[in-house]
């Protein structure tokens, strides 16, 4: 083969042989598009399916508040109204018993406004500033802890789902509060900026270490739950915690409704 097929040769095969790369790099460009793009579905399939399992508990548990509630109204309820009329139609009654009859009053109030904290049905007159205002007065009645509400607007534009679930995040952490901290304060701050919503909630109990949390464990659980809750409506739920310095959680939201 003489020098000028030589050089034929070369730059056929380095046409082909680029050619062959340019295959390659192509396939596998789309290969890994389409990997991605499989990889991506997936994940928005197993975030559905999370979001839907979340929901789903979410329903459940209001649906048995909606029924708790509805057996504390109408039937412990009228247990409590039944032996109260009976203390009052006694004969000659003791201080005691004036004494019993007052507590049976209070107990039923008590009743009456925690079967109605509880009830999701509550939601459809009340805002969430308004239906916190009702737990932190519940709060200082019964004298669990001295608890303060602050907030920037008593109403804004929020889609209901959205309170509800604020709602019960807030109740979980409230429980926790009252269940583990050994507080004595609580502080709510409700603050709404143009789109932004962000609330506040701390109190000044015991703390724990974030870093050896488990999940096992029912205050664990109930943290687990914030977290779970407000990624339902697309919210930033963070805990912040220091043993002897108490517990805060920061809650924000950009409102999708504006």
């Amino acid at each position: 083969m003489d020098e000028e097929g030589v050089q034929s040769f070369l730059i056929i095969f380095s046409i082909i042989t680029f050619c062959l790369a340019l295959t390659v790099i192509i396939l596998f460009a789309i290969f890994q598009k389409r990997k991605n793009k499989l990889l991506r579905e997936q994940q928005e399939a197993e975030n559905r399916f999370k979001e839907e399992i979340i929901e789903t508990q979410v329903e459940i548990r209001e649906e048995t508040l909606r029924n708790i509630s509805w057996e504390l109204h109408d039937n412990i309820g009228q247990m409590l109204t039944l032996a109260k009329i009976q203390l009052q139609n006694v004969d000659n009654p003791t201080p005691s018993i004036h004494d019993a009859s007052e507590t049976i009053g209070k107990s039923l109030t008590e009743l009456r406004s925690l079967s109605k904290l509880i009830n999701p049905d509550t939601f459809n007159s009340l805002s969430l500033v308004e239906a916190l205002k009702l737990e932190i007065e519940r709060f200082n009645r019964m004298q669990y802890l001295e608890a303060s509400l602050k907030f920037s607007k008593e109403t804004f534009a929020l889609d209901h789902k959205v309170e509800v679930i604020f709602f019960r995040i807030l109740q979980e952490f409230f429980t926790n509060t009252i269940k583990h901290s050994k507080a004595s304060k609580l502080e709510v701050n409700v603050d709404y900026k143009k789109d932004l919503l962000s609330i506040t909630a701390k109190d000044n109990g015991i703390g724990f270490d974030t870093t050896e949390l488990d999940a096992k464990k029912e205050k664990g659980i109930g943290l687990t739950n914030i977290k779970s809750r407000a990624a339902l409506i697309n919210a930033n739920a963070e805990i912040v915690s220091q043993e002897g310095k108490g517990t805060q959680l920061n809650l924000t939201y950009k409102n999708q409704e504006l």
